[in-house]
Parts: C-alpha cells; sequence; structure tokens
C-alpha cells in the first residue's frame, strides 16, 4: 500500500533540532526589532516636534480644571491672550484679554504642605 503523502520516510529523519544557539538567535532577533521600533518612535517623535514650532506664536499659559472633564485654558497668541473653555467636543472662547497678564510660579497656599518637585524628590532619595 503507498503513502497518502507525497513526501518520503527520510525527511522525518532530519527534522530540525531546537537548541540553545536557536533560542539565541530568536532572542537576538527579537531585541533587535524592538530597539528599532523605540529608535523609529523616538525619532518620529523629535521630528514631529521640530517642525511643529511656530516661533513660539501659540503657547498655553496657564490650565485650570473645572469638572471632570471641562477645564479653563489661558493661551497666548501673539501677544494677545485668549481665555478658552474646553469641554469634550467643544471649545469656546470665554474672554480676550485687552491686558495682558503676567503668569509666574504658583505660590504655597499658608496651612497646606508645599509639594516637592519629581527633581527634588529624586536628589533626596539618592542622597544628594
Amino acid at each position: 500500500m503507498s503513502h497518502l503523502f507525497a513526501a518520503p520516510p527520510a525527511a522525518a529523519a532530519h527534522a530540525p533540532q531546537i537548541g540553545a544557539g536557536g533560542l539565541l538567535s530568536v532572542t537576538l532577533a527579537l531585541l533587535g526589532v524592538l530597539a528599532a521600533i523605540f529608535a523609529l518612535a523616538w525619532f518620529t517623535r523629535r521630528v514631529r516636534t521640530f517642525g511643529n514650532r511656530a516661533a513660539g506664536s501659540l503657547e498655553v499659559l496657564a490650565n485650570l480644571p473645572l469638572g471632570p472633564k471641562e477645564r479653563a485654558v489661558l493661551l497666548k497668541v501673539g501677544a494677545t491672550q485668549v481665555l478658552l473653555g474646553v469641554a469634550p467636543g467643544r471649545v469656546n472662547t470665554l474672554h480676550v484679554l485687552e491686558q495682558p497678564i503676567e503668569i509666574g510660579k504658583p505660590t504655597a497656599v499658608p496651612g497646606q504642605p508645599v509639594r516637592a518637585s519629581f527633581s527634588q524628590l529624586l536628589k533626596r532619595s539618592l542622597g544628594k
């Protein structure tokens, strides 16, 4: 009786052996692909932020959450400051400021603890 498959029985005797060398080559190939993906993501992020700057003509000065999804945003457009109301699917102009206001660093509120920045916490944890 003839075999149902066209492959000769000798081909089964030469099946590839998976060993440490094969596992190492697969691992190195996977690491190479992951490194290429991360390098490409880094490069596209750098190129995108490089071309987006329009000589500082648009800048977010302040951002204040008003609810879970609503917030007020103060923008600087050229020399003009605009207060916007931002909600899901909507952006409304609330006010165009005639006199630009100076935005400084927030001052500490009496009675509330001052929160340290991430760099300060990192330096403190490293003992510097």
